[in-house]
């Protein structure tokens, strides 16, 4: 054996993790990356996450000290996975690079090369998934005491109970293991634990300290068929809505969800809880259930995004998370399990129909040079053929919108006396429509005369810039197709951009 080798590779090691980091400024154990030291530490370090970051984010904010935490618990963990942090608006040319449209951006790096980061945003959550990047994907677990301690470490885990681990089931497993980057899987072949939980041949058990507690799989084991139990199984029957929940319900595998709002200060949740509750069992895999307290200030535009007002609370809506979001209303707002269950097996059914918002239409609604647009009225103005109609679809609370208004207002008295040219304005957050499906505020759409082509503006917001985009009959300053169908990622009011995983 070859010591003195072995010893010199290690000092060698030893040295390069000490001495790594000394020209990187460290903030609460996050490395601050900048363009001098980024190419250096993404290389030095084979894994390391980096989050691009505005200083006046509320989303950035929320995430700083769960990112803290998350940092703190790798060292703890000894491992050699470190975070970084990027001030994006500091640093332009880093952002620009990478792709930076919003914030906060994760980009987890690999020996230098970088791939999005799509898990949670609670410290457990980064830190869960960056161990299942880094490491095998499910832990061995050799004894009855690793079994209860791995079981006892996370709210939610499972593990295969396999003879052989090589077999055709075990490789399946395994395969659900790696494509799952929230849950920790582990795998045994130890008799004593098998007995320990009641198994005398191979199975899948998923382990939770809620509701009943375990489940255990049944029938074939294949990825697909682990994958969808877990997706069944990990979340509570009835998940309340909150920052930690708000990824696992809206980027999870169960696209429908049976929202239910209600307020804890009224009582609500001691009085329908457990109604809702029982209605879940028989949706299990197919229907989400998520209880929204309204009392919470931050979940006050949620109401907003509904159309919905506190005097409907307690209050219910189901919706389809596909490539857009469909709404479906009860007709009435019964929480009684019997008409929770009916409500949703008419959706799974296909009975609803769709529920689409509508602002009450003024009577003065085209006394301005900006004609002020409802659902109920649109297509009457908008597809008239004998008009080229532009359309802003903006949102009250969209800052960039509340910046476009005074320029918009200019447009208006520009063309108000024009024969053939139309200006005009919807709230989208008001009022839906089955054609046009809006992703970011403010959108333009100029709706052509006589053939009702629809051609999106994408140059800059200007008088001259829209003008032109309209004397051009929608050439100058269009948007290609592609950018049409993308979802544009926009700050609010606060400059905040909204967080995909939220309403």
């Amino acid at each position: 054996m070859r010591v003195g080798v072995s010893f010199s590779v290690l000092l060698a090691t030893l040295v390069l993790a000490v001495f790594a980091d000394e020209d990187i400024t460290k903030d609460e154990g996050v490395l601050v990356l900048t363009k001098d030291n980024f190419k250096k530490a993404t290389e030095d370090h084979e894994f390391i996450l980096v989050e691009f970051y505005a200083p006046w984010c509320g989303h950035c904010k929320a995430l700083a000290p769960e990112y803290v935490k998350a940092a703190a618990k790798l060292v703890e963990q000894e491992s050699e996975i470190k975070l970084g942090k990027v001030d994006a608006t500091e640093e332009t040319e880093l952002a620009e690079e990478h792709g930076v449209r919003g914030y906060p951006t994760l980009k987890f790096f690999r020996s230098g090369k970088p791939i999005e980061y799509n898990g949670g945003r609670q410290a457990d959550d980064i830190v869960n998934w960056l161990l299942k990047k880094t490491g095998p994907p499910a832990k061995s677990v050799t004894s009855v005491e690793e079994a209860k301690a791995f079981i006892g470490e996370k709210p939610v885990v499972i593990i295969g109970f396999f003879n052989d681990q090589g077999s055709a089931a075990a490789k399946e497993f395994l395969a659900a293991a790696s494509a799952n980057d929230d849950i920790p899987f582990g795998i045994t072949s130890d008799a004593k634990v098998f007995s320990e939980y009641g198994l005398e041949a191979d199975g899948v058990i998923l382990f939770k300290n809620f509701d009943e507690g375990k489940n255990v799989y049944e029938g074939e084991v294949t990825e697909a068929g682990v994958t969808k139990f877990v997706a069944a199984n990990s979340l509570p029957l009835v998940v309340d809505f909150n920052h930690e929940t708000a990824s696992k319900i809206f980027g999870g595998e169960i696209k429908s969800h049976l929202l239910v709002f209600l307020s804890k200060e009224a009582g609500h949740y001691d009085s329908h809880l457990e109604a809702c509750k029982n209605a879940a069992k028989g949706f299990k895999g197919q229907v989400l259930f998520v209880t929204i307290n309204t009392d919470e200030e931050d979940h006050s535009r949620i109401l907003e995004f509904f159309g919905m007002k506190k005097e409907e609370v307690p209050g219910l809506r189901i919706i389809k998370l596909e490539e857009d979001m469909a709404k479906y209303k009860p007709e009435t707002y019964d929480l009684s399990e019997s008409a929770l269950v009916s409500f949703v097996q008419s959706f799974l059914e296909g009975k609803l129909k769709q529920h689409l918002l509508s602002q009450e239409l003024n009577d003065d609604w085209d006394k301005e040079p900006v004609k002020v647009l409802a659902a109920s009225n649109f297509d009457e103005v908008v597809l008239n053929k004998e008009k080229d109609v532009l359309v802003e679809f903006y949102a009250p609370w969209c800052g960039h919108c509340k910046q476009l208004a005074p320029i918009y207002d200019q447009l208006g008295e520009r063309y108000k006396d024009h024969e053939t040219i139309v200006i005009s304005k919807m709230d989208a957050t008001a009022n839906e429509l089955e054609h046009t499906k809006i992703q970011s505020f403010p959108t333009l759409k100029l709706y052509k005369k006589e053939t009702n082509e629809v051609v999106e503006y994408n140059g800059e917001r200007t008088l001259e810039g829209i003008s032109k985009f309209l004397e051009s009959g929608g050439v100058y300053g269009q948007a290609p197709p592609e950018d049409m169908e993308q979802d544009e990622e926009e700050v609010d009011e606060e400059g905040d951009v909204p967080a995909k995983d939220e309403l």
